[in-house]
């Protein structure tokens, strides 16, 4: 790894490694401001015959330079440092998601706290948790021990205890693990990692149980009190550990780890930070989703507090039987404003489970996928609410007894009116036909409430971003701002429910070229030209029992920015309520999609 200055560097090439796509930007410093110039893309080679993640990144840099026409590869295949005219770069910066990502198992004391403060250590770590182990999830001993021994983690994190607290039960995790022997997935000669993040006092005791047949590193306690989560150490483990265990025996890892000017990250891990850092820099409350083919990731950051979720059964190819077992049939056609019935719907989602790497090819079909897509959405949505809580124990008695009976207290930190920024990211918003689909769909998954400004990450740089903010956070940033999200523009939706055709509230855009005035009904939305770089002045005077961000029916003013969609002027109500039967759903679906012109061809 080389040092360089923020100052010296001028061009940075960056690789995202995901399970099939390697995909290489470039960023250069123009004219005083970085930018995102240039993007190549190439086959990930991870697994046989080629088993060396560094063919697909070289293969996608070779893209770059037949682009850019900037020389990054000399003879050998090694990267030129440092950039010199029109050859070479200052940096390179890499994440990964190869091979299935980073693994987890996690395991604490009890599930509803020390347990899900491990998980959620691990989520935000940018880990895949396969299951988490607690002595109150109802398993016997004998049925978690088989559970252990049949996982092939990458590591394990196990917590459990405050300090001070209880020492018999996190000892006793430690017993079903030894027993268990859990083999790792990677790199049959290396001792499994375990990260011990629990009860200081129990630590030697640990030590002893998992003897000298794993390799444990002891880090600070994750909830060191009741009242108190203290998840850095171990994400810092977590990523430590990922390095020298996970990445280095994967296949062709160790020639990228020479590569590379930062340590490498995983990709939902790169990702989390880059939008920590951006809602700590502006002082926002945000929330991102990346809704692939097999899992569907959300993010948050509400007061400065980062969580993420990964939905790993519900997707848009893979796992989108799943989507639709657990959404409903007649849930995923109230979307639909054709005529479709139940047969019709199975035998589509069977096609697409036949042939999952498919794209739409006709209008049905592309309306079909997107009725999907809004419950899946939904329903990783919601997981994210229930799991982003606040400490859950807190003020509660501390006695073994009465912490195994405790029920879940935590309340989700999750406010849609106080959301600032909802950005989508995934092959299915991302790369919608038009953008007013790909804003429709965020805004009936999610519902945000109040005044929300929508975006789309415009061709997945936010794992470049991420791991580059770890060694020039400017260029990170500015290149976010600039380059990385399309504006879609605002979303003003009121709380409230009313009987429709009822008035929900009036409003007054100011626009540079005048003054547009009107009111919005319940059970309708008007969309509102206002361009991309353009900001106005909104008044909105909400009907009585409407809640617009101001309290109830009280009037609200506000500066709106525009995007490539404009003003969203929602009045369908809050939680947006459609019909049960999809034959009643059908006809205000049509009016919806008729008010937005969500299929109307473009001239």
């Amino acid at each position: 790894m080389t040092q360089r200055s923020p100052e010296q560097i001028n061009v940075i090439l960056a690789t995202d490694c995901g399970s099939t796509t390697t995909k290489a930007i470039l960023i250069e410093n123009r004219g005083g401001q970085y930018r995102q110039t240039f993007r190549g893309e190439a086959p990930t080679t991870v697994e046989a015959p080629l088993a060396d993640v560094t063919i697909g990144v070289r293969n996608a840099v070779r893209e770059l330079e037949e682009l850019s026409g900037r020389r990054l590869l000399d003879a050998q295949g090694h990267l030129i440092r440092p950039a010199q005219g029109q050859e070479g770069c200052d940096i390179y910066v890499s994440t990964s998601s190869a091979g299935g990502g980073l693994q987890m198992m996690v395991a604490g004391v009890i599930r509803e706290m020390t347990a899900a403060s491990a998980q959620r250590a691990a989520l935000g770590a940018g880990a895949i948790v396969m299951d988490v182990i607690a002595t109150n999830d109802r398993r016997r001993p004998h049925e978690q021990i088989q559970r252990i021994r049949e996982l092939r983690p990458d590591m394990i994190l196990l917590s459990g205890g405050t300090d001070g607290g209880t020492v018999e039960h996190v000892v006793q995790l430690a017993e079903w693990i030894a027993p268990a022997r859990p083999q790792p997935r990677f790199g049959v000669q290396y001792k499994l990692p375990i990260i011990y993040a629990g009860n200081r006092h129990a630590a030697p005791m640990v030590a002893k149980t998992l003897g000298e047949q794993f390799a444990l590193a002891i880090v600070p306690n994750l909830r060191p009190t009741l009242e108190q989560e203290n998840l850095g150490p171990a994400r810092e483990k977590i990523h430590d550990l990922f390095l020298e265990h996970v990445m280095a025996h994967a296949p062709g890892y160790d020639k990228l780890l020479q590569w590379v000017d930062a340590p490498v990250m995983p990709t939902p891990a790169a990702v989390g930070n880059i939008l920590q850092r951006i809602a700590q820099q502006e002082g926002l409350n945000v929330l991102g989703v990346d809704i692939g083919g097999a899992t569907t990731d959300v993010f948050s950051v509400f007061d400065g507090q980062f969580h993420r979720t990964v939905s790993a059964n519900l997707g848009m190819s893979y796992s989108i039987s799943n989507v639709c077992a657990e959404a409903g049939l007649e849930q995923i056609l109230r979307w639909i404003p054709l005529e479709m019935d139940t047969g019709e719907l199975r035998n589509r989602i069977k096609n697409k489970m036949i042939r999952p790497t498919t794209i739409p090819q006709t209008l049905d079909d592309l309306i079909f996928e997107q009725a999907v897509a809004r419950e899946a959405l939904r329903l990783a949505y919601e997981q994210h609410r229930q799991f982003a809580v606040s400490l859950r124990g807190v003020q509660q008695q501390r006695t073994v007894g009465d912490l195994f009976a405790q029920k879940e207290s935590g309340q989700t930190i999750i406010d849609p009116m106080r959301l600032d920024l909802l950005v989508g990211s995934g092959g299915v918003l991302s790369h919608a036909p038009r953008m007013h689909q790909t804003a429709a769909m965020m805004i009936d998954a999610f519902q945000p409430e109040g005044v929300t400004r929508l975006a789309k990450d415009s061709i997945f740089m936010m794992p470049h971003l991420g791991v580059l903010a770890e060694v020039h956070a400017q260029a990170a940033l500015e290149v976010f701002r600039r380059d990385c999200l399309i504006y879609l523009g605002t979303c003003a939706a009121p709380r409230g429910q009313g009987k429709p055709g009822s008035l929900c509230f009036r409003y007054r855009l100011q626009r540079a070229d005048g003054v547009e005035s009107g009111e919005v009904l319940v059970g309708q939305w008007r969309w509102l030209p206002l361009g991309p770089g353009q900001a106005a002045p909104l008044r909105i005077e909400p009907a009585r029992g409407w809640d617009a961000g101001a309290g109830s029916g009280r009037p609200l003013e506000c500066i709106v920015h525009g995007g490539t969609v404009g003003l969203i002027l929602d009045g369908r109500g809050r939680p947006l309520m459609l019909p049960a039967d999809p034959a009643q759903a059908r006809p205000l679906m049509h009016q919806w999609v008729e008010e937005a012109g969500l299929y109307r061809e473009q001239g």
